[in-house]
Formats: structure tokens, C-alpha cells, sequence
């Protein structure tokens, strides 16, 4: 019986009864993340660090069962080992190390290892197995140093500003568009959709700082006018081609996401600017994590799965398929 399993209910550990990510009502859930593919509501009782709970119980409720434990932090679940480690994928994500009868196993979650001013950064676990992610596991998907996207979007802000447009980037509103903001100097005014703006006290509550923002509204006609002139606005992708982007007049438009390095999904996000800026680890990312681990065998989910299983197969490691009902947060990276 291995240490973690996948089973209907998800990632299960049998020896501590619990469940990692689970996506349906379990007694016992530890969450990597917020995010809605690893965050499910139903479970008796959460655990998550600590910088984590304010996220989760704004996605799962002020109602949930939620107990938050400092990073590094060992405790035991029925005599199994457990600890969480920074993932630096969003706020509050974290590496799950699990440890039974001297044998550890990590399950990823979600991470990247990019600067991130809105989350401790990710920190490799020495383990025996290791489950990571793959949203990007291609050998195409190389990340540039992210400074150089923020100067990128920068430069664009200020073209759009001298033209007197308004600027929209349309980003994840959990993590993608909170990290943007904290790295936005200000040019103008900064604003966020409401989908957005509901997440920052979480943030600043954990002690994340960000430049002065206003949410927008269209109905303050005030507000409009100054952001036509230049303003720069934060929103999440639905709102990318409805009726509220005109409400902001002759604007720029642009999509931040690792899907942007790929001319398909450019071409339907229908945006006069690509970003490519992705909370996930890339390829060289994956490959550095996974030795850094020590790990003997490797396990695969969220992307490309089979793909990655058959190219640590050709060079001789141990890999395996874990399956997900998610596919990750990929349509919205």
C-alpha cells in the first residue's frame, strides 16, 4: 500500500487518514492552495498554514473547521508526520510532506519558483516520492525573469497613458492580478474589479503590501472619467469581451498568463497584448524542483501527464500517473 493513494475521493494518506485536496466531503483535508481545483467545500475539518486561512475561508466560508500551522511546522495525524512548506504559487500555498515509518512523500500542489511579492518563495523538500505538478510541463514553456514582464507591462501602461487609453489586464483574481498590483508603480489610477478587490483584505491581513488602489464601479461617472484618461484596471478574464470593458472607453486590453507563449491561446483571449507571467513552475522549474527533492520516484498530475511520465521514463527515473478530476487552473492561469 503506498503512502499517499489516489482514490474517488482524492490524494488519500491511509495511515493518517486524511485526504490532500480532496474534491468531495471527507472528515479530514490538507489544501496546497485556495484555488478552487484544490479547495473544496464539505470537508469536517481544514489544515493549511497560517497565511492560507483567510483565502480559504473566503472561497469556503466563514463556517469551515480550518486550523492554521506555521510553515516548517511538524504535527501528527494519527502518528503520521505532516508538515507544509512554501509552494510560492499564491498566498498561503504550500508543499505537503508526509512522513510514515521513514518513508516521505511531498505532494506539490501548485508552485512556482519566480520572485513573488505576495508569498514566501517555494522551498524543495528532501523526500523519497514526489508528486508534482505539470500546467506547463513542456520543454516550450521557459519563463523570462518576471522583472522583465513587470518593465514589459510598465512600458505598455505608459504607451497606453500617453495615447490617453485606459489599460486592462485581465489576470487569475486569485494570485495573478494580487501579484501585478504589487508590483505596479504607480502612473496613474490603479483600480480593481470587484472579483479582485474582495480578496486584498485577505492579503493585507497576512501582511502583503500593495500600491494605493480604488475598485472601479461604472456607475461612478467621476471614476470613469479619470481611468479613460489613462488609469490602468485589474480583471479577472470573464470579463475580458463583455459589455463593462466599453464602459471604459477606447481601452488597451491585454491577457497575463504562461498560455500567452502559445499563439493559439493568444489569438482567442482576443487582446491587444500577451504577458507571459504564470504562477506555475516551468519546465527548467519542474526539472530543477525534482532533483532538488532527492526524490527516487516521481509522480505526475494536473497537465501534462503521460508527456512528462514518458520523458523521465526515457532517462531512466521512476515515474508514475496520478490522476485528477482537475485539470488544474489552466483556463485561467
Amino acid at each position: 500500500m503506498p503512502l499517499i493513494e489516489h482514490t474517488a475521493n482524492g490524494l488519500f494518506c491511509q495511515a493518517g487518514d486524511f485526504y490532500i485536496d480532496p474534491w468531495r466531503s471527507v472528515d479530514r483535508a490538507v489544501v496546497t492552495h485556495a484555488h478552487s481545483d484544490h479547495a473544496r467545500r464539505g470537508a469536517h475539518s481544514y489544515l493549511v498554514p497560517i497565511d492560507g486561512v483567510g483565502l480559504l475561508k473566503h472561497r469556503l466560508g466563514d463556517d469551515i473547521k480550518v486550523t492554521g500551522i506555521p510553515y516548517r511546522t511538524g504535527i501528527e495525524i494519527n502518528g503520521v508526520k505532516v508538515s507544509l512548506h512554501p509552494a510560492g504559487h499564491v498566498l498561503g500555498s504550500c508543499m505537503v510532506r508526509v512522513e510514515h515509518r521513514d518513508e516521505v512523500w511531498v505532494v506539490s500542489g501548485d508552485y512556482k519558483a519566480q520572485h513573488d511579492k505576495t508569498c514566501q518563495p517555494m522551498e524543495p523538500v528532501l523526500c523519497h516520492v514526489f508528486i508534482t505538478e505539470s500546467t506547463f510541463g513542456l520543454p516550450i514553456y521557459r519563463w523570462k525573469p518576471s522583472h522583465l514582464i513587470f518593465e514589459d507591462i510598465h512600458r505598455w501602461w505608459q504607451s497606453n497613458r500617453e495615447e490617453n487609453r485606459c489599460s486592462i489586464i485581465f489576470g487569475y483574481s486569485l494570485g495573478k492580478s494580487q501579484r501585478i498590483l504589487a508590483e505596479l508603480q504607480p502612473l496613474g489610477p490603479i483600480g480593481l474589479h470587484g472579483a479582485i478587490a474582495s480578496l486584498i483584505p485577505a492579503y493585507e491581513a497576512a501582511g502583503v503590501k500593495f500600491p494605493a488602489w480604488e475598485k472601479v464601479d461604472t456607475s461612478n461617472k467621476e471614476q470613469v472619467s479619470r481611468f479613460k484618461k489613462g488609469g490602468m484596471i485589474l480583471a479577472p478574464p470573464s470579463a475580458n469581451g463583455t459589455p463593462w470593458v466599453g464602459k471604459w472607453g477606447d481601452v488597451a486590453t491585454a491577457s497575463a498568463s504562461g498560455w500567452m507563449t502559445i499563439r493559439g491561446p493568444k489569438r482567442r483571449a482576443n487582446v491587444d497584448a500577451g504577458f507571459v507571467l504564470s504562477d506555475h513552475v516551468d519546465w527548467t522549474g519542474i526539472m530543477e524542483t525534482v532533483q532538488a527533492t532527492g526524490a527516487q520516484r516521481i509522480g505526475i498530475t494536473h497537465g501534462y501527464v503521460n508527456t512528462l511520465v514518458k520523458y523521465f521514463h526515457e532517462k531512466g527515473v521512476d515515474a508514475f500517473a496520478l490522476e485528477t478530476r482537475f485539470q488544474g487552473d489552466a483556463a485561467e492561469e
